[in-house]
């Protein structure tokens, strides 16, 4: 296993100086805001990585060295990190669902705004904010498995729920699996790749 892994938070000693950095990341988000680690192919020693915003527009991608790195936060151990005085649908859907997950026994944490917010504690949810959870399962789930996931999901309904499973090799969205289709976009490395056996691709 690669010792960053999509979705990890990390914070820099400085940013490379060919970032090309847009407009809105100004010095006083930089020194607060972590990037994530994200899926792509780079060069041995360097690292892609996300910086976002206050906004959902504010997105931008680029590489660091590895050797920059002063701290991770991956999302495991936001998974019952304290929460602040700040309420909303996400965070609610998350506190409820978490005993959920920790009975299944995978390892699992929350991504997305929620994940960056809990690591952060810069404002960047709303009302209307997404849960992004991952989940670590190496191979497919059996019958009682898949339905604790089944009530996993059904469990969430005051907000939109985006449930990825992180299979190690790549990640794909819960609901393209459980919807029964014949294939799921499993996105990797090296790219996204359409798969009928996302535990299976080499």
């Amino acid at each position: 296993m690669d010792a960053w892994r999509a979705h990890d938070l990390l914070w820099l000693d400085g940013l490379p100086d060919d970032a090309c950095l847009p407009t809105w990341a100004d010095a006083a988000w930089l020194q607060a805001a972590p990037v994530v680690v994200r899926r792509a192919s780079c060069s041995p020693g360097r690292i892609p990585v996300g910086l976002r915003g206050m906004l959902r527009s504010e997105r931008h991608g680029f590489e660091i060295d590895a050797a920059a790195i002063v701290r991770r936060v991956t999302p495991e151990m936001l998974a019952h990190a304290p929460v602040a005085d700040f309420s909303c649908a996400a965070l609610d859907a998350l506190r409820l669902v978490a005993p959920l997950l920790d009975a299944t026994g995978w390892a699992w944490g929350p991504t997305g705004g929620v994940g960056f917010a809990l690591a952060s504690s810069l404002p960047v949810l709303r009302a209307d904010s997404d849960l992004d959870l991952v989940l670590r399962i190496a191979a497919p789930p059996d019958a009682a498995q898949a339905e604790a996931l089944r009530a996993i999901a059904a469990t969430v309904t005051a907000c939109r729920l985006d449930l990825q499973i992180d299979t190690g090799r790549g990640g794909f969205a819960y609901a393209e699996w459980a919807a029964g289709r014949a294939k799921v976009l499993l996105k990797t490395d090296r790219g996204p790749v359409l798969t009928a056996t996302p535990w299976e691709l080499a």
